[in-house]
């Protein structure tokens, strides 16, 4: 009886802490958390809209759901996952976030309830408004099954009697995808589109965090590593030219629908995102609302 009198003790401890830390996140600002596959997949994706909401003063996780311990030409295994988690909070302190890494084996995710909960439990303890994540129609099998397990939890973070230990949320969270290239089933829809000029260096900055990726990993798997500068800022200016990724006119539009023909037709570097049919469905009162940057349009 003692030993499940403590038990209970300490749950009912959790229980609390947790609905403290969840009362003390709700201070009316937006809480953003990106999940990708590997460490630095939100960086590559979303690192410049998370620069540009940690600057206004939100708060922003980042999740690899793996630890990346396979994704290089040499290193392998716990001394490689040790070597991308040391980048990995490198970057998120030149990028204002908070990066968070599962111990889920980079090459094997498969999207199963396990996982699925870890998922979960994180959107809920970070309360958030917003959620992060791939396409499930990419060519990597882990950033696939990345996007299907976000699916998967999206329902669920409201469910209290899933992974019960954890709180569930109260608000259903807006579900929004990276922008990728992948045509089919269907292509990417820009609903919303961010414009990271200003911080497109802050992002390169951060992304040169990641060296066993940039600089030798997507090099050698790329058959370019014959390009990668020997200098750390040859580097990152290499790295900046490289990570430039077009504007498509379908984000044009994007970023004329939310910035005015005006700014936009001044925006070098922008990020998109296609919003998710699970989770909220937010109209554009309330997409200004949880994407501050695009509060004021001037045209």
């Amino acid at each position: 009886m003692k030993i499940i009198y403590n038990y209970l003790s300490l749950l009912t401890l959790l229980l609390l802490f947790n609905v403290a830390t969840t009362k003390a996140q709700d201070n009316g600002k937006i809480r953003v958390i990106m999940i990708g596959a590997h460490p630095d997949d939100c960086d590559q994706d979303g690192g410049g809209t998370a620069i540009v909401f940690a600057k206004m003063g939100y708060a922003v996780k980042f999740v690899s759901v793996t630890n990346g311990d396979a994704g290089h030409q040499t290193m392998k295994g716990t001394a490689l996952a040790k070597r991308r988690f040391a980048e990995a909070q490198e970057a998120g302190k030149r990028f204002g976030v908070t990066y968070d890494v599962l111990d889920n084996h980079d090459g094997q995710l498969l999207p199963t309830l396990d996982v699925r909960l870890q998922i979960i439990k994180k959107i809920r303890e970070w309360n958030a408004d917003v959620v992060v994540a791939p396409r499930p129609n990419d060519y990597h099998p882990d950033h696939r099954y990345t996007g299907v397990l976000v699916q998967d939890a999206a329902y669920m973070v409201a469910v209290p009697n899933v992974a019960p230990e954890t709180p569930a949320l109260k608000k259903n969270p807006v579900f929004v995808y990276f922008q990728d290239g992948f045509k089919r089933p269907n292509p990417f829809r820009p609903d919303i589109a961010v414009d990271i000029s200003s911080v497109y260096n802050q992002k390169v900055h951060a992304m040169d965090a990641h060296e066993s990726q940039m600089y030798e990993w997507l090099p050698w798997i790329g058959h370019y590593l014959d390009q990668v500068p020997q200098g750390k800022t040859e580097r990152e200016k290499w790295l900046g030219q490289r990570s430039a990724v077009k504007i498509t006119p379908d984000v044009h539009a994007a970023l004329e629908k939310w910035y005015g023909k005006d700014k936009a037709a001044q925006v070098q570097n922008a990020e998109a995102f296609e919003i998710c049919e699970y989770g909220a469905q937010p109209n554009d009162e309330e997409i200004r609302r949880l994407f501050p940057m695009l509060a004021k349009k001037e045209n």
